[in-house]
Parts: structure tokens; sequence; C-alpha cells
């Protein structure tokens, strides 16, 4: 009697909370991922009403997650959010909505694959060891077939891994190509051993900032795990919301029962740079850390002070990640300034397709265009990195944040 082949084919689900899975299971896809894709981090945002479950729509961001699961079991997750607007993603697509408004169609709804307010480099796509490229890639055609019969514009998938390119060209997406800054540990004994290695001007700039911070009327301190108090978070975020408010108008995408939230749940990944001006707190700046790296993310400031914010969200967590032994710094997105105090060019990349095929052959033959201006400018930062030239000569060419020495693909 012939035995009849397992099945093998996985069963697609949408889900319109986080509440819908399973924790452990979620957490066994989701090692060496970050701190962003985890189960309590995207559960705070969702619960605290940074982001919509369900269809209430205050926020702009509808969580819609997508599963794959065999026999019960869960295989394959994907954090997924339908956007009706671009703010918070920090791949600016603004003029493709234009382009559609323009042409009388509907650029919004649209889905994206992303962590909210996350510019983050990270997998997507979370999968059991035993799931094959063949069937994930038959869930992110599920998606866009779904999203087209849904009339959604379009699919995007932001901050992937550099390595996806590949497979998401082959599932007919675009890339798009940015280009961050970030620290990496080669090897660093302390923070001299990293000086060391930087141009002698470029130490003498450095240090000279840093002797600002050591006196007795501004005074520097980490905090982190027992050493981290709920007063110390109620601080940073009055700092969080009043620089917001300063800069932009309104007080913050995140809110603080978020904060409260993630105090409560992720406090070991937590390291809270806090500074004191003559016994008064000025400033605080907050960083999510695990093996991945340390991941610089929020800021704010009570009292202007010359360079502290360098100190703070710079040259504390170059310190941190050296006596930490983590591999890289993220400390957010943009900022050329960051290439003098030894954050490197590094290359990002978001694929995306339209569907309606005109305006996706439109954004191709667009992002075919920006690439050498991508290119271009990677090249001119690291021109001027700060490095000794002998140091300079041993680094290997492009680095992205899995070491892989990848540059975007040619046309």
């Amino acid at each position: 009697m012939q035995k009849q082949a397992a099945d093998t084919s996985l069963h697609f689900q949408l889900h319109h909370s986080i509440d819908e899975f399973d924790e452990p299971q979620w957490q066994a896809l989701a090692e060496q991922s970050g701190p962003f894709l985890q189960y309590q981090w995207l559960k705070a945002l969702e619960n605290t009403g940074c982001v919509d479950n369900h269809s209430n729509g205050q926020t702009g961001w509808q969580t819609a997650f997508w599963s794959g699961s065999l026999n019960g079991e869960l295989k394959i997750v994907v954090p997924g959010y339908l956007k009706t607007h671009s703010y918070g993603e920090y791949v600016f697509d603004h003029s493709w909505a234009n382009a559609y408004h323009q042409h009388g169609m509907d650029y919004y709804p649209k889905w994206i694959a992303a962590i909210p307010f996350t510019p983050v480099t990270g997998p997507r796509v979370l999968t059991a060891s035993d799931v094959s490229a063949a069937q994930w890639h038959s869930l992110v055609n599920h998606i866009n077939e779904w999203a087209s019969d849904n009339q959604y514009s379009s699919c995007h998938w932001l901050f992937n891994p550099l390595d996806s390119q590949t497979d998401f060209a082959k599932l007919g997406f675009s890339s798009r190509f940015s280009v961050q800054f970030q620290w990496m540990n080669r090897g660093y004994g302390n923070f001299d051993d990293f000086m060391s290695r930087l141009t002698s001007r470029k130490r003498r700039s450095i240090r000279k900032t840093r002797r600002r911070f050591t006196g007795p009327s501004i005074q520097i301190e980490r905090l982190q795990g027992e050493s981290l108090s709920a007063e110390d978070m109620a601080f940073f975020v009055h700092c969080y919301q009043d620089t917001y408010l300063k800069r932009s108008g309104h007080t913050g995408y995140l809110t603080p029962a978020f904060f409260d939230a993630l105090y409560a749940h992720c406090r070991d990944n937590i390291m809270l740079v806090k500074a004191t001006h003559n016994d008064e707190e000025i400033a605080a700046a907050l960083f999510l850390f695990d093996e991945t790296g340390l991941y610089g993310r929020y800021w704010g400031c009570l009292e202007d002070v010359d360079e502290l914010h360098f100190e703070c969200c710079y040259f504390q967590g170059i310190e941190f990640a050296i006596e930490q032994g983590l591999p890289l710094f993220n400390p957010g997105t943009q900022g050329e300034h960051k290439i003098l105090r030894g954050f490197e060019p590094v290359y990002c990349v978001s694929h995306h397709k339209m569907h309606d095929p005109r305006f996706h052959q439109a954004v191709a033959d667009f992002l075919q265009r920006e690439k050498p201006v991508i290119e271009d400018y990677f090249n001119q930062a690291r021109d001027v990195l700060p490095f000794n030239a002998d140091y300079l000569n041993e680094f290997v060419t492009p680095t992205s944040t899995n070491g892989a020495t990848i540059t975007p693909e040619k046309s």
C-alpha cells in the first residue's frame, strides 16, 4: 500500500492584533531578531494606542500581521500594517502618493511590513528553521494578492536585511536603498582603544568635547536594570515630549503609557543616559539593546548645552557597546555629523511593489536612477571617515549590519 505524502502547505491568516498570537510561539521565531521584533515591544505599541488594532483608525497604523501555520503550529509571522499616511516610516514615498493623487487614484491605504517609528534593519519574515524559501515566498505572494484584491495600492517591506534583495527581486519587487551611519565594534578593548584608531586631530576634538562633561557642574550617568527607576523613565518621557513639542508642535508618536509598558516588560533591554546640571536633571537619551547590538532611539533635553547631545547619544553609547561586547551601535537615522565621530556608512534596503503596472514601472525606473546617487553618497561618506589610514585599510568594503559585503545591485 502506497504511503500518502505529508501535506507541507501552510495555512495563511491575517491578524488584526498581536493578542491573536501565542507569545511563546512568537518568541521562538523572533530569537536573534533584535529588540523591536519582540512580542512585548509590538504589544506595547498596540495596547497603548501608538498603533491601532482592528479598525478604529486613529493613528493611521492599523495592525495587519500575517502568519503561516502548519498543523496548528506557528511557522511564519510577518509584522505588517495598513497605512493611511506615510509618517513614522523613514522611507519617504510622499512623491509617489502625490503622483497617484495627480492621476485621480488613491495611494492610501497601502500595506507595509515594518516596525512602527523604528528605522532599524531586521528580518520582516520571522520563520521557523524548517521553513523553506518557497514557503515564505508563497506567503509574500499571498499578501500581494490579498492587498491587490482589496484595492490597496501597494506593498512595501521596509528596512529588510540586505541579503533579501535577490528573493524580493524574484517576487517582482523593486529595491530602494538608503544610507545610515552605524558604529561597528572591531574588537575594541575600551573607549581609548577605539580612540587610538582615529586621526590625532579627531582624537583631540573628541577629548575636548568629553572634558566638558567630566566636571562637577554637569554629570552624566548610565542607568540600566535595577539602577533604572520608574522616576528616571518618567523624567525621560518629560524630556522626550518637551523636545518633540518644541521641534514639531506635538508631543511625539509614542505615548507615556507606551514607555510605562516598556519599563514594565522590557527593562532588561533598556539603557538610559541621564544628564544633570548643578544637580538639576536636564537631558536623557533612551537606548534599547540585546545581543544583536545597541540602538539609540530617543533623546530629549530641557536645557540647551552645546555638544551635550554628542556625549549622551553617541559617546556614552560607544562606551556601553564596548563594555557589553555588542557588535554594533545604531544611533538612529540620518546625520552626516556622525561620520566624524566614528560612525560608518551602511546601506539599508526596502522593497516596493505597486499593484498598478504603470506605476510599478515608473517607480522601478525612478529607483534605478536613484541608485548611483545613493552609491555616490555612500562613497563620499567613507572617504571622510576619521580613522587612521593604516587602520582604515583593514576594513572590508561596504559593510552591512550583518557583516556582509554588499552594494546595491547594478542596473
